[in-house]
């Protein structure tokens, strides 16, 4: 079973982060102005710094690497601009390898074929804790590690080891505790965002009341459902049982989580505030829960939409405009406290070499993530990122923000979980909730349902 000690932290902590969030978006969103562009431009091929500013990377000419990624559309053209990048500085040739979810069953099947990439971003912890069990990653060099050190807060560092060691480079976060809201449908139908759960429901009632569906939800990605779970669970048990749980130290069967299922099925069991009702949310893949929300003028088909600030890339896709058009409020507080729930994917270095080495140095540099981080859609948890280069004001807010928090955060409760509970398509606790969603009203049966699955994940 992994270690969480990373994430136990106090309450106290939590809330501060949350408060920092929740604050700071206020703010931004009564500042955007016409610096909120769609995607933010081409980014230039440093990153807006001259070559080399922050780091010396090798020569590697006649050196070739594949890269594995389970990013498509815009994040994977974004990503490989960077790769560009570390290509034109060191001379060495990459190939970005789609991957399918789960990556760990693609790279084991890679490795079994003799062929796998140089480098793999990871999703979740525990994908790289089976990588380091199973012997495929290996440990960050000398120059990849200081690199972190350098960059990284300790919380960021602990996410990307397994059993002592550096495996990860955690590249690219997301802020998981947003929701974005189509401004126009809120300003027609008089509503305001909320910032306690109750008024959430209230706000939800006076957008249905005016004519539009309340939520989109991404049901036939299970990962989304997680994310909804994870948020509500959190504020309301506090950080303490959110750790338990995440280890598996607690049941599913504990009250705790029936409280927070009960909760959630208050807008998931209700049919007319879900587009498409269950059945349409468990076909809509998550891109199109959110194209669905900023298009078709005065009447889309959905109001609002929970997701990370990743929900900018596919915002870009449609002719609404962040800050304007689509504006986000901090997932609301349940309980005691606001949620702030974080995600991320890791570089982990599966062949080792001097090439492979140097790009991992790269991807823990603000030289990499700046490249991206003007492309729109992608928040580092560097702490040398310069946030002038987002290319909008709530972009930049998210991104202090997350700095600002530290350590004092979550990660993603499914991403510490083994692969076979918390991260793979049609199982585990993916298919468990997607059930919840067709059947809000079987709290019990989902509770046993995905206790079963935790425990034959977990071996407890």
């Amino acid at each position: 079973m992994r270690s969480t000690s990373h994430t136990i932290r106090t309450r106290r902590t939590v809330k501060a982060a949350a408060a920092v969030l929740s604050g700071a978006l206020a703010l931004s969103l009564t500042a955007c102005g016409s610096d909120d562009d769609k995607s933010g431009g081409s980014a230039s091929s440093t990153g807006g710094k001259e070559s080399g500013s922050t780091l010396t990377l090798p020569k590697l000419d006649g050196t070739t690497l594949e890269v594995a990624a389970v990013w498509t559309g815009t994040e994977q053209a974004n990503f490989k601009k960077v790769l560009a990048e570390f290509e034109k500085r060191t001379g060495a040739k990459i190939t970005f390898v789609p991957a399918q979810d789960p990556i760990i069953n693609f790279l084991g099947s890679k490795i079994a074929g003799g062929s796998p990439p140089d480098v793999a971003m990871l999703p979740q912890p525990g994908a790289i804790k089976q990588a380091a069990d199973k012997g495929w990653a290996k440990p960050l060099g000398a120059e990849a590690q200081a690199e972190l050190t350098k960059n990284y807060s300790q919380g960021w560092q602990d996410i990307g080891k397994a059993g002592g060691k550096q495996y990860g480079v955690y590249y690219k976060a997301a802020n998981k505790s947003l929701i974005w809201y189509n401004a126009k449908v809120f300003e027609n139908a008089g509503a305001s965002a909320p910032k306690a759960w109750k008024d959430l429901l209230t706000t939800a009632q006076t957008v249905y009341d005016s004519g539009v569906t309340p939520f989109s939800i991404g049901g036939a990605d299970g990962w989304t459902l997680t994310d909804w779970f994870e948020n509500v669970y959190l504020s309301q048990a506090g950080p303490e049982k959110y750790d338990q749980l995440a280890q598996h130290k607690i049941k599913w069967t504990d009250p705790s989580v029936k409280e927070a299922l009960t909760t959630l099925a208050q807008i998931w069991g209700k049919k007319d505030w879900v587009a498409g009702g269950a059945s349409g949310a468990l076909q809509t893949e998550f891109p199109a829960s959110v194209t669905q929300t900023f298009t078709g003028g005065d009447q889309p088909k959905a109001a609002m939409v929970y997701e990370g600030d990743f929900v900018q890339v596919n915002i870009a896709d449609t002719k609404s405009k962040v800050g304007t058009d689509a504006k986000v409020f901090p997932f609301p507080q349940v309980g005691g406290t606001a949620p702030v729930v974080s995600g991320g994917d890791a570089a982990v270095i599966l062949k080792d070499s001097k090439g492979a080495q140097a790009l991992a140095t790269f991807l823990a540099s603000p030289d990499a993530a700046e490249i991206q981080a003007k492309l729109g859609g992608y928040l580092s948890p560097n702490k040398n990122v310069d946030v002038s280069v987002y290319p909008n004001e709530v972009q930049r807010t998210i991104a202090k923000a997350l700095v600002a928090a530290g350590d004092d955060f979550r990660f993603d409760m499914s991403d510490q979980a083994p692969q076979a509970f918390g991260g793979t398509p049609g199982k585990g606790e993916w298919k468990d909730l997607q059930d919840f969603l067709k059947n809000p009203t079987d709290v019990a049966g989902t509770q046993a349902k995905l206790e079963s699955d935790a425990a034959a994940a977990y071996g407890n």
